[in-house]
């Protein structure tokens, strides 16, 4: 069941059953963000977490761009301390965006560049094709990048080819992103979706809590937490849940498991 579109300043939710897909609808700019959409996107992100979605996809409207960044309209003429509520704003709706229990897979074609590749960044996954173009170009704008993407990049890709793209302004094509451990997968334009239906597949086919947990561990792992603490903790979780059972049998019986998150 497809649920209709919640659309708000430019950013659609729409939901089909276990896929929730964010969208910015800003397309004539590139999908440039202004702080409308970033309210939206915190929004929508709120609305996911206590939902029954299992897998979230971002997207950008439109054959240009998958997003350009920070409308630099929007920001120009900003004072320091506005420019810092801005920077703060989104920082709050992208770490929102990472903390999610549902794993996420940002779809990135034609250009991703500042706070653009900053929000393909807060997700878990990236898919982009062979025309993607990314980078972090805003010192040449006489700024530093402001959503995160200094922090990521270098978590994703190491501190020196960070530097080569933030410092350097090195723009990366889609192989290239691929093979630096930025994207998870690279296809020509005819394959995105069906790696994008691919990889939602396999991330839908898990049982929910055993994702959500798995994706904290992970990313907890980053802060320096003990894996044999977490995974013995989250182990104990899930030996409560049906779900455990229903996979145990259905690998007994060589079957499908349908997982309920239970």
């Amino acid at each position: 069941m497809t649920d209709a579109p919640s659309l708000d300043a430019d950013v659609a939710l729409t939901v089909d059953t276990a896929v929730a897909t964010l969208t910015l609808r800003r397309p004539s700019k590139l999908n440039a963000i202004t702080p409308e959409m970033l309210d939206a996107l915190g929004g929508h992100i709120n609305t996911i977490e206590t939902s029954n979605v299992r897998v979230v996809v971002v997207r950008g409207e439109g054959s240009r761009a998958f997003c350009v960044g920070a409308d630099i309209d929007r920001f120009a003429s900003l004072s320091p301390v506005q420019m810092l509520s801005w920077t703060a704003h989104g920082h709050r709706v992208f770490d929102a965006l990472a903390a999610l229990r549902q794993p996420t897979v940002a779809v990135v074609h034609a250009l991703a560049f500042g706070g653009g590749l900053e929000l393909a960044l807060a997700c878990d996954f990236r898919i982009v094709s062979l025309d993607t173009r990314l980078g972090l170009p805003e010192v040449g704008l006489g700024t530093v990048p402001g959503w995160g993407g200094t922090e990521r990049l270098a978590e994703l890709i190491g501190r020196s080819r960070a530097k080569e793209i933030v410092l350097a302004q090195r723009i990366l094509d889609g192989v290239t992103a691929e093979a630096w451990g930025l994207a998870t997968v690279c296809a020509p334009s005819s394959g995105i979706e069906p790696a994008v239906a691919d990889l939602v597949d396999r991330l839908a086919s898990g049982g929910p809590v055993a994702i959500a947990l798995a994706k904290q561990i992970i990313d907890a792992a980053d802060d320096g937490a003990p894996s044999r603490v977490l995974e013995a903790l989250a182990g104990a979780v899930t030996s409560t849940t049906q779900d455990l059972k229903v996979g145990i049998e259905a690998h007994r019986s060589k079957a499908t498991p349908l997982f309920t998150g239970r």
